[in-house]
């Protein structure tokens, strides 16, 4: 389903068609940048503790293919740029947190015993959440086959009169 809420890109109202024949703004154009995969040993930091150090180092391992796998696409088909910087790194958090959760899942499974009895695995919730959060990543990136639809190239104009040059 669409969302009613989130405007359509120039593109796409050109494509639909324009019945009120008001004007279609292109969007602002970011400065294309190759990005700097994170010190990802910042973000999932050491931990004196065996168990979350064997999870962390692999979150920093997930994540940072996740960054390997991603930033070149969309440094290509989308024209991130510096800006983006923080929505990728986040995407990429939530790949190494969505693994972290489902490793615990297969470990513990879905119901764990606690003090009060059997519950249901946190994990669970937890995947939920960055899954959702993912989601949106992807869906702001141009990530998904429907998102895709509203990405324009970028062109790369031999033509040197932008204003970022």
């Amino acid at each position: 389903m669409a969302d009613r809420y989130r405007p359509k890109s120039a593109v796409q109202r050109a494509r639909e068609g324009n019945p009120s024949k008001t004007a279609i703004k292109e969007g602002v154009i970011v400065p294309r940048a190759v990005l700097a995969e994170p010190d990802w040993s910042e973000v999932f930091k050491s931990s004196p503790l065996s168990e979350v150090e064997v999870a962390n180092v692999r979150c920093r391992e997930v994540a940072s293919a996740e960054w390997r796998r991603v930033v070149p696409v969309l440094e290509v088909a989308a024209g991130i740029g510096e800006v983006d910087h923080a929505t990728v790194k986040d995407l990429c958090v939530c790949v190494a947190r969505i693994d972290q959760a489902e490793r615990d899942l297969s470990e513990r499974g879905l119901m764990v015993t606690a003090e009060r009895g059997t519950v249901k695995n946190g994990a669970a919730t937890i995947a939920g959440q960055y899954r959702t959060q993912l989601a949106r990543y992807v869906r702001e990136l141009g990530m998904s086959p429907s998102s895709r639809i509203s990405l324009v190239p970028p062109t790369d104009d031999d033509d040197e009169s932008g204003i970022w040059d």
